[in-house]
């Protein structure tokens, strides 16, 4: 089968070509089972807790770093 597919595909030009691509791409979305509403606040309020934790604990450590750093070279 793949076979078949690539020599329609060679006999397709640009704009043919460009065409299936983006009945492909169309296609592959209707597969995607996108969030709900909530579920999507949900996501990001849980992104923005970690990325706001992860921030804090690199700011202690560069906090504790640079004591340190001064302390030695101070």
């Amino acid at each position: 089968m793949s076979e078949v597919q690539n020599s329609t595909e060679e006999k397709l030009n640009l704009f043919g070509r460009i065409s299936l691509f983006y009945r492909q791409v169309i296609s592959e979305l209707r597969k995607v089972v996108w969030p709900t509403r909530r579920q999507l606040s949900t996501y990001t309020a849980v992104v923005l807790v970690f990325v706001g934790f992860v921030i804090a604990v690199v700011s202690v450590f560069d906090l504790i770093l640079t004591k340190l750093v001064f302390w030695v070279f101070g």
